[in-house]
């Protein structure tokens, strides 16, 4: 960075004085180790709110919506206002995972898997209140096109069917895109793992990843390509949300700022809520050096931008009002300021548009408990502005003689409770099972991580310190079966730039069955060793294209010809109305097609492989770097490939064998 004429070195994006193997320990120390004692209070805490809504949940269910304070007036209330609350926190995850990816924003990688999680989380307590205010709970199938006696259909033209149709596609797509990133820290987890049933745990969710240069090849094809997907998902989950208001004829609801406001509105409280958590959480879990300032401070502005981003929607919502000469939606701005819940509009604004612009200031963006108090005021308002949206626009409509109030009763606010209290026990389950951090991201970024970095000397001595001239590096074999065929010659070295110089030697010498391991994408690596594009890219488009067709064909059949149904004098084969569907489709097909084509290409799940045995190829997914010649290669020679990898400079060698 220039800055007046002088070059000003950014702060590193870790802390600390970390190597690869320190890094992951660190990260994984809550889920390696035995529980702290705080995280069993909080999953005590948690777990008995969470307890409380389940009971509430079950006495709703059984009892009817009768018990919730909503009326003939007011018939959304708490259990919308949660639903939307709870999507909007979900898009935080994709922004950091997706879209910053697409921009190459570094910093996204300590935070990344902990705003997925909190995602799918998020999502799971919006699906739970949509479903409850169905009323008849165990009928929510109905919402699915699937074949029925009765013909029994969703309106594919009403925005409600759109909803279903995007926060069932978000919630699986994010699942997937978590899982997926997972991969590579389950087989670390695996091969770190001491005990027989984490070891098979992790084994079976790693789909037996050995982090081969053709692995992470696919692998990071797929990552773009599931983060071009998630971008315009993200931006069409709320978009359509907010259709359940924009398309009705409701003053306050009936307006076109609604998409872009509610998918701005979605992003505010999703980087507010993971600020709430980091913050704590980075201290209590010793993460100070992963997730540092430097990143607190990236998610203070973006919270800052996107706050502004809310005061200009709540100041047009007003102006339109006013212009349009409606005396209906100037009353409804008006009431909303100054009636009877004047006081949720106020608090509204004091926390959404105010209390952000103290992140003006540098103190508040680097200060972590005053980042959190702020955050957390931006959570209040956010769910806030969901019930003005929601109740204020309902309670006083057309005909005064129907206007009504919402009081909520009890179970309302035990409901609310619970659904804090299921997203946070979830929360808190992943803390314990899963590494909170990306570990084969973050260590990329390591200074050690970089092939070009200084020089390479032999490892051996640069790791052990007392390398001793002519001292063997062949060690033995953990096979004890010396009558097994052999199946490679395996090299470990201590740097990634001797990797990659050990792979240009290879291949320059004619190898053509090698293949290189290493807990992180080695840079230049598929250029090293000749590989081609990935064929990743080619499952995406051609399952995105079978997904839209389907999309298309499915909502024309069962609307125009298996089921038709008169809506509002609109045409049977409304091809504009059924493009939110097929949207959805196209990108939920999409990232089956992409995930399978990366399982495919890489030949996974495959839970045992030869390499396997290596004494220390268990390192390769945490602080090893491996090149392995395959023994039915056309140009190997036991002597000859020998001699070749101990010029190379490795730490150590190893004949692998078995089948």
């Amino acid at each position: 960075m220039n800055r007046g004429g002088a070059e000003i070195a950014e702060p590193p994006l870790i802390g600390g004085n970390h190597d690869f193997g320190s890094l992951t320990t660190l990260i994984c120390r809550l889920v390696e180790r035995r529980a702290p004692a705080w995280w069993w209070i909080s999953l005590m805490v948690c777990g008995s709110a969470f307890l409380m809504g389940g009971l509430m949940t079950a006495y709703v269910i059984s009892t009817g919506i009768g018990v919730w304070g909503m009326n003939q007036t007011i018939g959304w209330a708490f259990d919308i206002t949660n639903f939307v609350f709870w999507v909007g926190i979900g898009h935080a995850g994709t922004l950091i995972s997706a879209i910053l990816f697409l921009f190459r924003q570094k910093w996204r990688s300590s935070l990344n898997r902990f705003a997925e999680a909190m995602t799918l989380f998020a999502v799971a307590c919006a699906g739970l209140f949509v479903t409850i205010h169905l009323g008849r709970a165990w009928m929510f199938w109905y919402l699915i096109p699937a074949p029925s006696v009765n013909k029994i259909f969703p309106n594919f033209r009403s925005p409600l069917s759109w909803d279903f149709a995007a926060v069932a596609t978000y919630a699986t797509v994010s699942t997937l895109f978590w899982y997926y990133g997972l991969i590579p820290d389950f087989a670390t987890l695996r091969d770190r793992a001491s005990r027989w049933l984490p070891q098979r745990i992790y084994g079976l969710l790693a789909l037996g990843w050995r982090g081969s240069a053709r692995h992470w090849h696919n692998y990071e094809t797929g990552y773009l390509m599931l983060a071009a997907l998630a971008t315009p998902l993200v931006v069409s989950v709320h978009t359509i949300v907010s259709f359940d208001f924009a398309t009705s004829v409701i003053p306050g609801w009936h307006t076109t700022i609604f998409p872009p406001y509610f998918v701005a509105g979605a992003i505010f409280s999703g980087l507010a809520m993971v600020v709430t958590l980091i913050v704590p959480l980075r201290v209590a879990c010793g993460l100070q050096d992963v997730v540092t300032i430097r990143h607190l401070d990236t998610l203070c502005k973006l919270i800052l931008m996107t706050g502004l981003l809310m005061g200009y929607g709540y100041t047009i919502e007003a102006a339109g009002a006013w212009y349009s000469g409606n005396p209906y939606e100037g009353y409804m701005a008006y009431n909303r300021a100054t009636g009877p819940y004047a006081w949720c509009y106020w608090t509204m604004i004091t926390c959404n548009v105010l209390s952000p612009q103290l992140f003006w200031f540098r103190w508040f963006r680097t200060t972590p408990w005053a980042m959190f108090f702020i955050s957390l005021l931006v959570n209040v308002g956010m769910w806030f502005e969901r019930f003005v949206i929601v109740v204020t626009s309902l309670h006083r409509d057309y005909l005064p003689s129907s206007w009504k109030m919402f009081y909520p009763t009890w179970v309302d606010i035990a409901l609310l409770i619970g659904g804090f209290g299921l997203f946070s026990t979830a929360f808190l389950l992943f803390l314990r099972f899963v590494p909170m951090v990306a570990v084969s991201e973050v260590k990329a970024f390591l200074p050690q991580a970089d092939p070009h970095a200084g020089s390479n000397p032999p490892a051996r001595q640069a790791e052990s310190g007392n390398g001793e001239p002519g001292e063997s590096l062949w060690i033995e074999s953990s096979d004890d079966d010396e009558e097994a065929p052999v199946h490679g010659v395996l090299a470990r070295y201590g740097t990634p730039g001797g990797l990659l110089a050990a792979a240009g030697k290879v291949r320059a010498a004619g190898y053509q069955r090698f293949d290189t391991f290493s807990p992180f994408p080695v840079h230049e690596m598929d250029r090293a060793m000749g590989l081609s594009r990935s064929k990743v890219r080619i499952f995406t488009f051609v399952a995105g294209l079978l997904g839209v067709t389907f999309g298309q064909s499915l909502q024309w059949f069962l609307s125009a010809s298996y089921y038709p149904l008169v809506t509002g004098g609109k045409p049977l084969n409304s091809a504009e109305a059924f493009v939110p569907i097929s949207f959805e489709t196209m990108v939920l097909w999409a990232t089956f097609g992409t995930i399978l084509g990366m399982l495919i290409l890489n030949r996974l799940p495959r839970f045992y492989h030869p390499l396997f045995r290596g004494r220390e190829f268990g390192r390769a997914t945490d602080d090893g770097f491996f090149l392995a010649i395959d023994a039915d290669d056309p140009a190997f020679d036991p002597e000859r490939t020998a001699a070749l990898l101990e010029q190379s400079g490795p730490v150590s060698l190893e004949v692998v064998r078995g089948d």
